[in-house]
């Protein structure tokens, strides 16, 4: 059975679980107070180049949205989000639990604009309504495509001239910084996000995801605000050691680049089989479509999600490739593609 449904199937890295067993032994302070952590932040402000930058670990994806959010808003304030966004229909409604409206956009291609934007600003522009305040997008989508530089800084433009504040989750970020074409970089989600993550559950770590908080007023009581939730691990030198390991001598990068490549050569092999995706993605999300039988027949030999259904008795998938994906398991699905 080939395995393409998600890029945390694996466990971890061998060189994290080596570091892992490495410092098994060693005594430290808990709940983050210890060198690993200190370290770790210290080399993720290096790579973004943000001194001032307050730095959070915390074990999951849903968790450091959920506690970041609510964290920087006030009761009445609410997120604009893409309508595929990952707090809108992947998160059990966790924004809303915590009290904030989510506004979500129709985004075809996965990704918001500065139009959208100011048309969900003036849809909710009294004191009937509630505040639209923060700006949440992913890099990578949740289609698989990737801002630019230039889309970012009119995202970042706006929030700055409307008064909003503009977060990033970054739990596919090694992927979308390595996408053929991407000019972004680690220095400018600090300069251009409020706030951001560096996601690591999808990319090569057992779990884990840094919170990179650049806006100084933003990050005045934050550990209170984790801890509240239950976000602050007794043993939180297990996230500084996978971090400190992951961003040394580039793995990081690493990983998730050879993810996108084995992704680029599915995608070759699904284009040289006629078979259409949903979405122009160049990372490590592919969403083919293709007729329900033909999926059905597929779901014999391999693991993968099925999105939606689509007209003429079709269905979108997803495949997904990790930083563990063979080549070999690769042209093994080409191959079975090719004899539905």
């Amino acid at each position: 059975m080939l395995y393409f449904r998600n890029d945390y199937s694996e466990g971890a890295h061998p060189e994290i679980l080596s570091a892992l067993c490495d410092t098994n032994l060693i005594k430290t302070p808990g709940y983050g107070h210890d060198d690993y952590c200190r370290r770790a932040a210290d080399r993720i402000r290096e790579l973004c180049r943000a001194p001032e930058a307050g730095v959070h670990f915390l074990p999951g994806g849903t968790q450091v949205n959920k506690v970041a959010i609510g964290a920087f808003l006030r009761p009445y304030e609410a997120v604009i989000s893409p309508d595929c966004g990952h707090i809108n229909v992947h998160e059990v409604g966790a924004i809303e639990h915590n009290g904030h409206k989510i506004l979500s956009c129709p985004c075809p291609d996965g990704k918001l604009t500065t139009d959208m934007i100011e048309k969900v600003l003036d849809q909710n522009n009294s004191e009937q309504a509630v505040v639209p305040r923060l700006v949440f997008l992913s890099n990578a989508t949740e289609l698989g495509t990737v801002y630019s530089r230039a889309e970012l800084e009119a995202l970042h433009s706006l929030c700055e001239d409307r008064d909003l504040l503009l977060y990033c989750d970054g739990a596919r970020l090694g992927s979308a910084i390595t996408a053929v074409g991407s000019d972004l970089s680690f220095p400018d989600y600090a300069r251009i996000c409020d706030a951001f993550t560096i996601g690591g559950t999808k990319n090569g770590l057992l779990f884990g995801e840094a919170l990179v908080v650049t806006n100084a007023a933003l990050q005045e009581g934050f550990r209170y605000a984790m801890k509240q939730q239950g976000a602050v691990l007794a043993k939180g030198r297990l996230l500084g050691v996978q971090y400190e390991t992951v961003l040394r001598d580039g793995l990081y990068l690493r990983l998730a680049r050879h993810a996108n490549m084995m992704a680029d050569r599915l995608r070759q092999g699904l284009a040289d089989l006629g078979i259409s995706v949903l979405s122009d993605s160049t990372t490590n999300q592919i969403f083919p479509i293709l007729a329900a039988s033909d999926a059905a027949k597929l779901r014999e030999q391999c693991d993968f999600e099925i999105i939606e259904p689509m007209n003429n008795n079709r269905v979108c998938i997803r495949f997904v490739t990790s930083w563990a994906t063979k080549p070999e398991e690769v042209e093994q699905l080409i191959h079975i593609l090719g004899q539905l």
